[in-house]
């Protein structure tokens, strides 16, 4: 077995996205083979209604797929397919738009106020980028939770995992999407495949994620390293990276530890991204905005 070591911890940025929607993202800017096969993740956990209201109105989306993971509040959406519904707390939305489709989504807080999920981007092979659309809606009672003895707690969105599997499938990346909480103190180590590229976002407490040799940290402060050097360690919010390697070890802090571990197998494959739309080539890009432009983007209805 080999611990994967930290290969890089990056704090989300914020961003504006569909009618003025604050979020912040973690993935999505530089490379776009970087995470591959994930091209997006934003984090759109918000407290303020005027932040967030707006929404997401009618748009479209051509080659990819969408994992929608709502933790408070309530999503209300439809499609040019003619799906329509709500996610509450903890549901999860996954869409593949595959060949083309339109639709939005608007969120609403919870009585407090609070807005809180992710949305991840898986791409799609070249061989299936224009598949037909595919929709589900997964409710949260839907979705396996597994308790160790020492109190971690695993939420299986995506993937096998522990024994179990998630109730969202048929995603061509084959990704792997887990929410994680590890108590107080505990140390616990996570398989992840070698063949797979894997990250982990945390959103609540602290940790050590470390390999062999020497610990890479995700904490809240600063600590000074031989008296005089200081090392800043990222803080809520902060993606971690990981190399090569079997297994993703965390050590969690004082008040425990919950994160997203997420990993897929990588495609390989040109990508060619414009907004709402990612294919492998301009010329398929090209196409796509000029189809979009013309009233001929929507290949199926319903």
């Amino acid at each position: 077995m080999s611990i994967r070591s930290v290969k890089n911890i990056i704090q989300a940025k914020p961003a504006i996205e569909g009618a003025g929607v604050h979020l912040n993202r973690a993935i999505g800017f530089g490379n776009p083979g970087e995470f591959d096969p994930f091209l997006l993740f934003d984090d759109f956990r918000n407290e303020n209604p005027k932040d967030y209201m707006a929404g997401f109105p009618w748009h479209p989306h051509r080659g990819i797929e969408t994992i929608t993971y709502v933790l408070a509040g309530d999503v209300t959406h439809q499609d040019s397919l003619g799906n329509k519904g709500t996610l509450g707390a903890g549901d999860v939305q996954w869409m593949t738009a595959g060949s083309g489709i339109l639709h939005q989504e608007m969120p609403k807080g919870n009585a407090k106020g609070q807005m809180h999920g992710f949305q991840l981007w898986a791409n799609l092979p070249s061989s299936l980028k224009m598949t037909s659309p595919r929709y589900q809606d997964v409710e949260a009672k839907e979705i396996p939770v597994v308790t160790e003895d020492d109190g971690t707690q695993v939420r299986i969105i995506c993937g096998d995992f522990w024994g179990k599997k998630g109730p969202v499938d048929g995603i061509a990346a084959d990704p792997r999407y887990v929410d994680v909480y590890v108590p107080p103190g505990k140390r616990k180590t996570l398989k992840v495949e070698t063949t797979r590229n894997a990250f982990a976002y945390v959103f609540e407490g602290s940790g050590n994620f470390s390999d062999a040799s020497e610990p890479q940290s995700v904490l809240t402060e600063k600590t000074k390293l031989d008296g005089n050097e200081t090392l800043e360690w990222a803080k809520n919010r902060s993606l971690v990276s990981f190399d090569s390697g079997d297994e993703v070890t965390v050590r969690a802090g004082e008040n425990g530890i919950r994160f997203l571990l997420v990993s897929g197998t990588p495609l390989r494959e040109p990508i060619a991204w414009g907004g709402p739309i990612v294919m492998n080539t301009q010329e398929e890009l090209r196409q796509a905005f000029a189809e979009l432009h013309t009233g001929n983007f929507i290949k199926e209805r319903r």
